[in-house]
């Protein structure tokens, strides 16, 4: 967290709209416990923006203030606010009503993310679940669900986080709300999964192989993954992954620059297969190498399932 001690004692919210602010960009970050809103931080953090973490609603207003009457340099500044604020949090939509009045310009995050995801990550860190210190995480999130609905539906962004590494959750929020320096390029993120471990839910585009001869079924290809070209040659056998190719390449050439043209900044793609081990991998590996050689997308490769499943 980047820190002002004292920044926001003293300040007079006056409720007028300013006459000129030097602040270009606001981003509030909100959203489920757990969902990653300390990484969605570190992304603004490092290109370069004030950021302030667990901030009161009602304290939204008066560092604005200080940015705008100031004498502030600040250009650009993240705040977080959550339901660790406890009651104050309430008061988050009219703090951002009052924002729009006041003609400050500003954009919400909302960071979502299932139920078994945000219980297993509090597993992980064992931690409390601010709405029920003294209860069960499982209650906790109920109560935050409650709570977050109206802040989610006026948000500009909802981010499901659920199986998404932290690494491409980076790179999500960087395309989709830091300036590129070449809007040519569309981000591609590959994720293959298995289909009995349920879909990504951030996907724009779903891919089924499940058409495709299944070596889960060869004693000796089973143990095997996507990564091995025995599975592919073994895919391959009746023709059909290269019938697969010919169609979804002109696909591709298509939708690639119409997504650029539009302004889209992100692409999604999820390859599926029964168990996300032979088949998803395998194809997903083989788009992205051949995405790789265009110049107009910039390529992520996810497996969600590989290590899970041996189907």
């Amino acid at each position: 967290m980047t820190e002002q001690p004292g920044i926001v004692a003293g300040v007079t919210v006056t409720g007028e709209a300013p006459a000129t602010t030097s602040l270009e960009d606001l981003v509030v970050i909100t959203g489920f416990s757990g969902a990653g809103k300390s990484t969605a931080m570190n992304v603004f953090e490092d290109d370069g923006y004030f950021c302030v973490d667990n901030l009161p609603p009602e304290m939204i207003s008066g560092l604005v203030d200080v940015f705008v009457h100031g004498g502030s340099k600040v250009r650009r500044a993240a705040v977080v606010s959550d339901v660790r604020a406890r009651g104050l949090f309430e008061t988050l939509g009219g703090e951002l009503e009052a924002l729009a009045r006041r003609g400050i310009e500003h954009r919400v995050l909302f960071l979502d993310a299932d139920e078994d995801t945000l219980l297993g990550r509090y597993k992980e860190t064992r931690r409390r679940h601010p709405l029920s210190p003294t209860g069960s995480v499982a209650q906790g999130i109920a109560a935050e669900r409650a709570a977050l609905q109206s802040i989610k539906e006026r948000a500009d962004f909802v981010l499901d986080t659920s199986g998404i590494p932290a690494a491409i959750l980076r790179r999500r929020i960087a395309d989709e709300f830091l300036p590129r320096q070449s809007r040519s390029k569309l981000a591609v993120t590959l994720t293959s999964f298995g289909h009995k471990h349920g879909l990504p839910r951030d996907s724009d585009i779903v891919l089924d192989m499940r058409f495709l001869p299944n070596p889960h079924w060869e004693a000796d290809l089973r143990p095997l993954t996507g990564f091995d070209p025995q599975v592919v040659e073994y895919m391959s056998r009746n023709g059909k992954l290269d019938a697969f190719y010919e169609r979804l390449a002109p696909l591709l050439d298509f939708l690639i620059p119409e997504y650029i043209a539009e302004g889209k900044a992100h692409l999604s793609i999820a390859v599926g297969c029964t168990g996300g081990r032979h088949r998803s991998v395998a194809i997903t590996e083989a788009l992205a190498a051949r995405l790789r050689a265009r110049d107009d997308v910039e390529i992520e490769v996810a497996h969600r399932d590989v290590g899970l499943s041996t189907r």
